[in-house]
């Protein structure tokens, strides 16, 4: 059993689990009782403990790393370095690596490819302004997390490593596929190299492959020197031109070439991320160029000192000087046997070229001409090149006229036999896609189809009695049909069955409410909800607006809202009917008077008229009403409009012009209420007395 599993360092950290060894420490998942979190503990081996200068470098480096703050670079905690022991304590990741992700899928799609890389940039963008260059960029130390968020791991851990992973040994297999040539000579490494890796990393993205594959690290290290990196395209014809164009500088075998920051980088990738049709021009002199023998064998020379990547790379050397006292001549006999590899893997290449490409008594050389920016069918038809034999490539830029050459290999200005082998890219025009089948598919699955052809959407909303509320119907250009990549696709999204419209009635206002509910139900429509509004002055159950208004244009079956008058504020009508004297045979005067104001004045004769009625329409309050015979008080009322009824507050007696009283007066005060409409009392469509 491992002896830290179990243990408790420092008092806070349990160890539970070893999650990882590496070159120079066990990384172990741990519990930080303190914070109450998941850390991970990278714990250096015992075996480079007892390095005072290494022990020394390694806590400034450490410190370095704890500086990088950043939301895309996997946090550094603590740091602990005893006698005994020494540690870096880590955020504990709870994902899986960039390369287990690649692997799963393949090659992913270019956006999410351009969504993972801009973070990368962003991480190694906050390292780089620090002076902190990581070299070892590969997806192995790229965690990602369920919610798509990228972590760079190994800040700085990588540089300790760097012995192992640009020795052209086996042990080189696992991180030389993505360093930069510079690192493989030995050369000073700035930042560039980081931006190699990187573009490394989104060729594999985008692809599915490494660019640069062999049997043995070696082999790797020296096409990463000399080789040309098939075009992400010819592997993967959906990937936009200006993305391929972003990998590619990014690849350059000469740093000057590539960008110059990862910042640079990162705002061209957001610039095509806006728009995918953004093509750049870049000038790719470089691009799958060799370098020159001299230099390639330069960089192998035993007798040559590498020049010192920084202080790290100087403490490396001495690191591995401490190793040779206890591992003696074995270690300087593997320095030895990588160096001889090497130079003759180097010679074999270029012993290769010069047996392929002497000279014959058959066949004299001739200078390799230019062919790049020539069209195909001139170059076939011209006697020069007759003897060539070309294997033909078909590639799509939109900027080059249809059959113009793209590449050759081998390039222009080389020697070469008469009937050499010379490969060809040759423009094919507009690439074409064929159109998927998305019918039945939803908007998104629709979207997604033609993304990962290469194609762009638009969508047009088309009732349909069949096809689902969301789902695709069809598409122009129909499905199957080939279009320039890069074109828009129709897509005809079905919003659900047709609606039938009808018209809401345009007169129902001022109409009361049992009619209009009759009305909108023949109509199609249906009542939806009734609000009473008390500051009407419109009878009750009086219609008074409604939504949608009279006469608009809706939905079969779309609920219309009502609003009624309570009939609070209505206009009321009271009614009375006065009983005139009996026993009067001849015309009497008969005045009324509305709160003092006279409103009416007739001739009556009681013998023909033996009552008359009284008629007033008012809101709210109460009024008094006087009624006068012959110019005597006959009687007073009161009219009562919020109680709705009348009340006779006094009687009369009534003399006649003989000087007899009526038998109907009784001279004394009442105070009979009444009910409007109740008794005596009747309703009038009418304002005023009768």
């Amino acid at each position: 059993m491992d002896k830290f599993i179990g243990k408790r360092l420092d008092g806070r950290y349990e160890i539970h689990e070893l999650i990882g060894v590496g070159g120079m420490a066990y990384v172990y998942k741990a519990y930080d009782r303190v914070e109450d979190r998941w850390v991970a503990i990278k714990i250096l081996k015992e075996e480079f403990s007892n390095n005072s200068d290494f022990l020394r470098r390694f806590r400034n480096e450490s410190k370095a790393i704890a500086v990088l703050s950043h939301p895309n670079i996997v946090n550094v905690y603590d740091v602990s370095f005893g006698d005994q022991l020494q540690y870096i304590v880590m955020e504990y990741i709870d994902g899986i690596t960039l390369k287990e992700y690649i692997e799963q899928e393949g090659a992913i799609r270019w956006n999410e490819a351009v969504h993972f890389t801009m973070q990368i940039l962003m991480a190694l963008e906050c390292a780089h302004e620090k002076g902190i260059i990581h070299r070892d960029i590969k997806p192995q130390n790229i965690m990602l997390l369920q919610d798509g968020t990228i972590k760079v791991a190994d800040f700085g851990i990588a540089r300790f490593l760097q012995s192992e992973t640009t020795t052209m040994t086996d042990k080189a297999i696992g991180s030389v596929h993505y360093i930069a040539p510079e690192q493989a000579r030995g050369d000073y490494i700035t930042d560039k190299a980081d931006i190699y890796s990187v573009g490394v990393m989104l060729y594999e993205m985008l692809t599915g492959k490494l660019p640069f594959v062999a049997d043995n690290a070696v082999s790797v290290a020296l096409m990463q020197l000399q080789a040309k990196a098939v075009k992400p395209r010819e592997l993967n014809p959906s990937i936009p031109l200006g993305l391929e164009q972003i990998t590619m500088k990014a690849m350059e075998k000469n740093p000057a070439d590539r960008f110059q920051s990862a910042g640079e980088m990162l705002d061209d990738l957001d610039q095509f991320r806006r728009n995918p049709n953004t093509v750049f021009h870049y000038d790719l002199q470089s691009a799958g160029a060799r370098y020159d023998a001299a230099r390639t064998m330069q960089s192998y020379d035993s007798s040559r000192q590498a020049p010192a990547y920084n202080d790290d790379y100087e403490y490396e050397e001495e690191l591995v000087r401490s190793r040779r006292s206890a591992k003696g001549a074995m270690a300087v006999k593997g320095v030895l046997v990588a160096v001889i590899i090497v130079g003759l893997a180097v010679a074999a290449i270029y012993f290769l070229n010069w047996w392929n490409n002497r000279p014959t008594e058959e066949n004299d050389q001739m200078e390799m001409p230019q062919l790049v920016g020539q069209l195909y069918e001139d170059v076939i038809n011209n006697e020069e090149y007759a003897d060539f034999h070309f294997e033909v490539t078909e590639g799509n830029d939109p900027e080059l006229q249809p059959g113009e050459i793209m590449h050759q290999n081998p390039e222009a200005g080389i020697m070469v036999r008469r009937d050499a082998d010379v490969e060809l890219l040759v423009n094919g025009g507009v690439e074409k896609v064929t159109v998927p089948d998305v019918t039945n598919d939803t908007l998104e699955e629709a979207q997604t189809a033609l993304e990962n052809v290469g194609l762009h959407s638009k969508v047009e909303n088309v009732a349909d009695d069949e096809v689902e509320e969301g789902h695709v119907i069809s598409t122009d250009p129909q499905a199957n049909t080939e279009v320039d990549a890069g074109s828009t696709v129709t897509l005809r999204v079905s919003t659900g069955p047709a609606e039938t419209m009808v018209t809401v009635p345009s007169d129902l206002v001022g109409d009361l409410l049992y009619n209009v509910t009759a009305r909108l139900e023949d109509a199609g429509l249906s009542v939806g909800n009734i609000t009473r509004d008390d500051s009407s002055t419109e009878p009750a159950d009086t219609v008074i607006s409604t939504n949608p208004a009279g006469g608009s244009e809706v939905s079969e079956g779309t609920s219309v809202d009502i609003v009624v008058s309570s009939g609070a504020n209505s206009p009321k009508v009271l009614t009375y009917s006065v009983p005139l004297p009996s026993g009067v045979n001849e015309d009497v005067s008969l005045t009324v008077y509305r709160n003092g104001t006279q409103v009416d004045s007739q001739i009556v004769n009681p013998s023909y008229n033996n009552s008359y009625n009284l008629s007033f329409t008012g809101t709210s309050g109460t009024e008094t009403i006087v009624v006068e015979l012959n110019g005597q008080t006959y009687m007073e009322l009161q009219f009562n409009y919020d109680s709705q009824t009348t009340q006779v507050t006094r009687t009369y007696d009534f003399q006649t012009s003989e000087g007899s009283e009526s038998s109907e007066s009784s001279g004394s005060e009442s105070s009979q209420e009444t009910p409007s409409g109740e008794g005596e009392n009747s309703s009038s469509d009418e304002e005023g007395v009768q």
